[in-house]
């Protein structure tokens, strides 16, 4: 199976390895990161456990959820990931996710990391659309989206339990053709 690997100036995406998993822990596990996740592993093997299971998958398996590595390119080093899910009743679509490690976020890098991400999937993988979900209290997450050209859809009022809480929900979209005319 051919990893997927996606480059763009200053970073590459490419799947997570088995030494990531204590650095994804650290900040899946920090709570300002964790607040709007809904993945917060409780151990490093856990995560270990997590990137293991992502070695028997393609990249693009309907159903799944994919997690990438977002590596500054110099100097290499892990920084955050990428999620994607290919939903099983329509894989012609894709939905995403995004998480910046503390200490890097407010550099471009997630923008920059979403935009490689879309130019993937619309382009390599020929997507129809692209869409993610937010809370609106995450401003730095909307902001991202809106910024790669994603417009928003929906605003869901207090659609989510979440932590215990009824949250509300933003649904933001791209089309590819929306994509190709930017």
């Amino acid at each position: 199976m051919t990893a997927t690997t996606i480059v763009t100036p200053r970073l590459i995406l490419a799947p997570l390895r088995a030494e990531d998993a204590p650095a994804v822990f650290a900040y899946r596990s920090d709570p300002d990161v964790s607040r709007y996740q809904s993945w917060i592993p409780s151990s490093a093997e856990e995560v270990a456990d997590f990137i293991d299971g992502l070695g028997s998958l393609a990249f693009d398996t309907p159903g799944t959820w994919y997690q990438l590595g977002i590596r500054m390119k110099d100097p290499e080093s892990l920084v955050g990931d990428v999620g994607v899910h290919f939903p099983a009743d329509d894989p012609r679509q894709a939905e995403i996710g995004f998480t910046v490690m503390p200490a890097y976020q407010r550099r471009g890098i997630a923008t920059e990391a979403v935009e490689g991400l879309l130019g993937h999937l619309f382009g390599k993988l020929g997507k129809h659309r692209a869409f993610a979900s937010a809370d609106p209290r995450n401003a730095a997450s909307v902001a991202v989206l809106k910024r790669v050209g994603m417009r928003q859809e929906a605003h869901f009022r207090e659609s989510l339990m979440f932590k215990g809480e009824w949250v509300d929900d933003l649904v933001f979209a791209i089309l590819a053709s929306e994509w190709n005319a930017r």
